[in-house]
């Protein structure tokens, strides 16, 4: 079956945008003073990359924060959704501010795998646990354009019931393309994504980001170092 589209993770793997986010949480938890909201001992709601990386096995910004209240404070985070959701419309207006003043760049070899869905005639779509605001910024930061002058679709974690690595997410994005998974491959960097993108039928390149270096990558078909060697995979792929 011909190849039609390529549909992108966002954080990790269009950029290494981890650090951002991290750094917008904790300037959000000092800024609403969490810690006299809820009292922290482990950590003063400054989170250290090590606790990050634990809480992104957690998919999604408002679930890792409940994860945290629930797990590490002892808190029923589910008492307090909507204090969360505020918390983490603050954390994205934040990111955003962080990400329009510089300093981020596309991961080596997505440019040139975005130029090649171009010159080709393949569809560009973005299968992401993030919210589309932040998929918004991003573009604006490294585009210069919204993300729907960048992407033919856009498929982000608030539009869909379960995160990944549920398939729902990719399966959205499938069906506002209008194509079958056969015809898509997903470029991803975890293996939260790589399960969802399996689940959801498609063929996987991954390619482990600074916060997935030590996932189980090994269910996607391809694992590269950096997506720039994704390229002659994808040409394999193209129709003749």
């Amino acid at each position: 079956m011909r190849l039609k589209a390529l549909i992108f993770d966002v954080d990790g793997t269009l950029a290494e945008t981890e650090e951002l986010h991290r750094r917008a949480f904790n300037e959000t938890f000092a800024e609403l003073e969490l810690s006299r909201e809820w009292p922290d001992p482990c950590g003063g709601w400054q989170w250290s990359v090590a606790t990050y990386g634990r809480l992104l096995k957690t998919t999604g910004g408002k679930e890792r924060i409940a994860a945290y209240l629930t797990n590490d404070l002892a808190i029923d985070a589910v008492a307090f959704s909507q204090r969360v959701a505020e918390i983490h419309a603050r954390k994205t207006q934040r990111f955003a501010a962080l990400i329009s003043s510089g300093g981020l760049d596309l991961r080596p070899g997505i440019a040139r795998l975005m130029q090649l869905a171009r010159q080709n005639g393949l569809a560009m779509a973005v299968a992401t646990t993030t919210s589309g605001p932040n998929v918004d910024a991003l573009c604006r930061a490294c585009f210069g354009k919204s993300a729907s002058d960048v992407f033919n679709v856009i498929a982000a974690g608030d539009d869909v019931a379960t995160k990944k690595p549920a398939p729902d997410v990719y399966l959205l994005a499938l069906e506002r393309l209008g194509l079958d998974a056969g015809t898509c491959i997903a470029l991803e960097d975890s293996s939260n994504g790589v399960r969802a993108a399996k689940s959801a039928g498609l063929r996987c390149i991954a390619s482990p980001s600074l916060y997935s270096a030590n996932d189980d990558l090994s269910a996607a078909d391809e694992i590269v170092a950096e997506f720039y060697a994704a390229e002659p995979l994808i040409t394999r792929w193209l129709p003749a």
